[in-house]
């Protein structure tokens, strides 16, 4: 008997989606020629099979990759958040850090370079550090006269999950950089565009805001209505605690809230961002207090659960699991805030412990990009105006961000 071994790849069976890195060598690296190119990107960047965009681009005659930038997490995703990542190189080719003492590429790291590729796989929320690294190399770039081609990818929260407020003035930082509500519903191109053209970068000797020479390299076979399952590719983590895409979802519902350190929210577990829970957790009471807030595209499954480590670490939780159906009616930062609305029915005080943590009540004001919805909570404001809190800007946003949307 002979046996045949019939091996089919994963990455190309289903794909249909091609992203730039795809369309760029698709054109044979056209726009590229004779360059000397630096390259922002790290271990998610892959084509629509899985190769590393920094491999392919490292064996290539017709240009040089001289250089290769990487944001937080380092190149392999390994780095904790918010740890500095090290210099390194890669392929033959030098890798700077943009997280470690500098957040920006100086003169020195882009003096041999003609272009900057940037092929980063960016999430969908607003205070995911790759945004804010995209925006500190296009602001090097403007003051060098450097042009920058972003390789698009798709948003995988789809591009058409557009909620929470926008940032309040002068609460800019490094986890939101710009004034675009929590979850913005773009691609990472798209928002390239809205930041150049808005003049949200800084100020440059000109006394006008600074603009870069943009170009964006679209995908094909990419729509709004497309979640990250509908696109035909596999996920690679784009840092330590997004192994998946539902950890998306579940970080775009309770990730502002893990700042509080007052409940767990799945770190330390299997399922990050996907649990919500304690120990002696009120679920029942809960359930009943969430019967009154109009959850959408998501379901909260009654559950134990026992984080290795983090908050509550080897000890039982009671609490929920967080499950997301594909749709395009999830609006996941208000159902965060709905949760705990529902939390705060049944335990009046979980909030008072944050009026003496300086620290992290700084942090969920930066993420969240404004006070008003942590002192609402503290406050005891109505559940009707902290939802009003929640959504402050949107509407603004949503209808300016519309003359930015490549795809349909």
């Amino acid at each position: 008997m002979i046996l045949l071994s019939l091996y089919i790849n994963p990455f190309t069976t289903f794909a249909q989606v091609k992203t730039g890195i795809d369309v760029l060598i698709e054109n044979n690296f056209s726009i590229l020629k004779n360059n000397r190119v630096a390259l922002l990107t790290n271990h998610a960047g892959r084509t629509n099979n899985g190769e590393l965009s920094a491999s392919i681009l490292s064996k290539q005659k017709s240009f040089k990759l001289v250089s290769i930038l990487v944001p937080e997490h380092g190149f392999y995703i390994s780095v904790p958040a918010g740890s500095k990542v090290s210099d390194d190189s890669l392929f033959g080719v030098p890798v700077f850090s943009l997280y470690g003492i500098e957040r920006s590429p100086g003169r020195k790291i882009l003096s041999n370079c003609d272009v900057i590729l940037i092929d980063v796989q960016d999430i969908g929320v607003r205070s995911y550090t790759y945004i804010s690294t995209v925006y500190k190399v296009m602001e090097a770039a403007a003051k060098f006269s450097i042009p920058v081609i972003i390789l698009d990818r798709p948003n995988p929260l789809g591009g058409m999950i557009v909620d929470g407020n926008t940032i309040d003035k002068g609460r800019e930082s490094f986890v939101g950089i710009v004034p675009i509500s929590y979850i913005h519903g773009m691609t990472i191109g798209e928002l390239a565009m809205m930041i150049n053209q808005e003049g949200w970068l800084p100020i440059g000797k000109s006394k006008m805001p600074l603009k870069c020479d943009l170009s964006i390299i679209e995908m094909k076979g990419w729509s709004r209505w497309m979640a990250w399952e509908d696109c035909g590719m596999l996920w690679f983590p784009t840092s330590p605690h997004v192994p998946t895409v539902n950890a998306i979802r579940g970080l775009a519902v309770l990730g502002i809230f893990g700042e509080l350190g007052i409940i767990n929210i799945g770190i330390g577990t299997t399922l990050p961002f996907q649990y919500i829970g304690m120990p002696g957790f009120k679920v029942k009471k809960v359930i009943e207090a969430l019967s009154r807030q109009n959850i959408t595209g998501m379901y909260l499954d009654r559950t134990k659960f026992k984080p290795f480590y983090a908050m509550y670490g080897g000890k039982y939780c009671d609490g929920f699991l967080l499950r997301f159906p594909l749709s395009n009616d999830l609006r996941p930062y208000t159902n965060g805030i709905k949760i705990f609305l529902a939390i705060r029915k049944v335990y009046p005080n979980i909030f008072e412990p944050v009026r003496k943590k300086n620290k992290s009540r700084a942090m969920f004001i930066k993420v969240t990009g404004t006070k008003s919805i942590l002192n609402g909570f503290i406050e005891r404001k109505s559940d009707k105006e902290i939802l009003r809190r929640a959504e402050k800007g949107l509407l603004k946003f949503t209808k300016k961000r519309t003359q930015y949307l490549i795809y349909k």
